[in-house]
């Protein structure tokens, strides 16, 4: 009796899994600093370290889903986890803030190789940019119905408790998501420019390549909830984990509309 839990916060048996996230994220850091000049092992440590950080991320979230099953989730807890992913989501909008930053920086202030400051030409002279009312336009409709789509899910889940039309509406979130990558993939591909050797492509790239990277991510987030829906978990009143992937996906939407209108519409 002097040992029984007296309340509601969760109190965490010691893990493994921080340790070997953090030897993991080294691996890949120097894996990818030797691989970048193409120094010998570069790409085989990047690997290692890569496949050691997916292994961690998957034990140590099905810990969490397995605290959450057996009721170490209080509502004290639950409130917690949220803060979490909020400054996690903060944290993402400083990232791509640095990008906007230098967007913007080199589309008002162009460097010209006669002068560092002025008679600047954006985009450089011989770059052929994207039109933004094509592909990039039908990509927008299709991440917003995605982001519709997950808020569909969201509201039958915990407004209905109708787990059916929860199921679809992440089905359709998850294969917009999925649309969405591969309209970019061919977008990159008929790119006319290239990453290196001029300030806009390398802009350009960083930014909507992150961004895609993050659609792949929140895509697999997605998928994980359809997969936990199926397997019972999610209550109107317990549902933390989708929760959470409902915000990240709408999150990487607004960032879509903020570059769509700067960098496809206004920088080009």
């Amino acid at each position: 009796m002097a040992h029984e839990k007296n309340h509601d916060y969760h109190i965490l048996n010691p893990s493994i899994w921080p340790l070997l996230g953090s030897v993991g994220a080294f691996f890949m850091l120097f894996g990818a600093v030797l691989w970048m000049p193409k120094q010998g092992g570069g790409p085989y440590m990047f690997l290692i370290g890569l496949a050691l950080v997916l292994y961690v991320m998957y034990a140590w979230w099905s810990d969490v889903v397995e605290e959450s099953k057996v009721g170490d989730h209080t509502p004290v807890v639950r409130i917690g986890l949220k803060y979490g992913f909020i400054m996690f989501i903060m944290s993402e909008v400083m990232f791509f803030a640095a990008w906007f930053w230098s967007f913007f920086k080199h589309a008002m202030y162009p460097m010209s190789p006669n002068s560092p400051a002025v008679d600047g030409v954006w985009p450089p002279a011989g770059i052929e940019t994207f039109d933004p009312w094509h592909l990039p336009l039908i990509n927008t409709l299709i991440l917003l119905c995605s982001g519709a789509a997950a808020t569909w899910a969201h509201h039958a889940l915990v407004h209905e408790n109708n787990r059916e039309d929860m199921k679809w509406g992440l089905i359709i979130a998850i294969g917009l998501g999925v649309i969405f990558t591969g309209f970019q993939a061919y977008e990159y591909s008929h790119a006319a420019f290239s990453f290196s050797g001029n300030i806009y492509g390398a802009n350009f790239f960083m930014a909507t390549g992150f961004h895609g990277f993050h659609v792949i991510i929140g895509t697999i987030f997605l998928a994980v909830c359809l997969a936990r829906l199926q397997a019972g978990h999610f209550t109107p009143e317990k549902h933390v984990g989708f929760e959470a992937a409902a915000w990240y996906w709408h999150f990487v939407d607004v960032v879509w509309l903020f570059l769509f209108a700067a960098v496809y519409v206004w920088g080009g």
